[in-house]
């Protein structure tokens, strides 16, 4: 994007796809011996991005842990899902206000 807003709509983006990864990757080893939850510090990692670095999973701490040593929710990941689904949408919306400005602003451009 060449403002930045809509560059920080792009990281923004980029973070919500890498919790997607790790939400999925959480469910597809929810039945994994020893296997703990991983995920984002979203807030930090947001502010890590914009300053030109990737995103760092960590492992969540505070879970409960079952008898095998694994710690997934399925019930909390189902929860971030939705979340992040949410985000998505309203970041995707907030995109395309963007480019319809873009696209005014060179129509105008265009016609002056």
């Amino acid at each position: 994007m060449v403002d930045p807003i809509g560059n920080a709509l792009e990281k923004y983006m980029d973070l919500l796809s890498a919790r997607q990864k790790l939400v999925t990757a959480n469910i597809a080893n929810a039945d994994t011996p020893g296997y703990k939850t991983k995920d984002l510090d979203f807030q930090s990692q947001f502010q890590n991005l914009l300053a030109g670095g990737q995103p760092q999973a960590t492992q969540v701490a505070g879970l409960q842990t079952k008898n095998d040593g694994n710690n997934v929710s399925l019930d909390r990941e189902a929860r971030l899902l939705s979340e992040n689904a949410l985000r998505f949408s309203v970041a995707s919306s907030l995109m395309k206000g963007q480019f319809k400005a873009l696209q005014s602003a060179i129509d105008e451009g265009r016609s002056a």
